[in-house]
């Protein structure tokens, strides 16, 4: 059986329509999809920074900041405010961490962060918060070298008092003055990013906010260390802040509590030395 030309003409162009609609809403569906949101965000990222090498950290930034969940906010939001007015200093910066700064009312609250972008549009709020731009310059990868370095090197131990003149290699010696005259009620250690090899890691960070509780005159102090999930934070914190210090958890966070009379000490931790497989 035949069919004339004509006959067939308009069900060709019916399909052809119909094609045509499903495609579009292909389209339609695509152009909502998280990834291709993500993918216009970082388009929009490039064109605000000014070489490929910005662009790439502004990339890597935003792909793996990680904001504390509400359980483990809460843990050192509460602890804060136990402590309130007191001296808190945060290596690194989210935020969420300006709402420290409001409970923190009458007290000082430092902020060292390395990334421009995350701290250029933002307000202290306060004559007694400062927000530090401070570039950390070891990359992760030098993480078992530098514990080697540490345990084999007395002038890494927690009896030398004047950080700003050891000669340790993750003693971090150029921060801002105030770190080193204040003494600290609570210390967080969320910076640098420390998320690949080539990164700046947290070895130094871990290591100084340590030294930076033991030289304190007050009884106690309290070092928060957020993404214990990994393996550097996870070392250092058990190496220079140790288990028998940790007071509490919650998620990827820790809570160590450092005594004064801890800097007396040619060791850091009173049990064995940790063992890193």
């Amino acid at each position: 059986m035949k069919f004339p030309c004509k006959k067939l003409l308009p069900l060709l162009i019916f399909i052809l329509s119909c094609l045509s609609v499903l495609r579009l809403l292909k389209l339609a569906t695509t152009s909502s999809d998280p990834s291709s949101q993500a993918a216009a965000l970082l388009s929009s990222l490039q064109r605000e920074c000014s070489s490929p090498s910005e662009c790439s950290k502004i990339q890597s930034n935003a792909a793996n900041a990680t904001l504390l969940s509400p359980k483990e906010f809460m843990l050192l939001s509460d602890l804060v405010t136990r402590k309130t007015p007191c001296n808190l200093l945060v290596f690194g910066f989210q935020p969420q961490y300006l709402d420290l700064s409001s409970i923190n009312a009458g007290g000082i609250t430092l902020f060292l962060e390395d990334n421009h972008y995350k701290i250029s549009n933002i307000e202290a709020g306060s004559n007694q918060t400062r927000i530090y731009k401070f570039k950390y310059g070891v990359p992760a990868k030098k993480a078992y070298k530098l514990l080697k370095h540490a345990r084999g090197n007395p002038t890494c131990s927690p009896s030398i008092n004047l950080l700003q003149q050891s000669t340790c290699k993750l003693a971090l010696r150029d921060l801002p003055q105030q770190v080193y005259e204040l003494k600290w009620d609570v210390i967080v250690v969320d910076g640098p990013i420390g998320d690949s090899p080539e990164a700046p890691g947290r070895m130094s960070t871990i290591y100084t906010a340590s030294m930076l509780a033991r030289a304190t005159a007050r009884n106690m102090t309290d070092v928060m260390v957020h993404d214990v999930h990994r393996t550097i934070e996870k070392w250092f914190s058990w190496e220079f802040l140790c288990e028998e210090n940790l007071v509490s958890a919650k998620g990827k966070l820790w809570n160590f509590r450092i005594s004064s009379d801890q800097s007396n000490s040619t060791r850091f931790c009173s049990s064995e030395t940790v063992h890193i497989q």
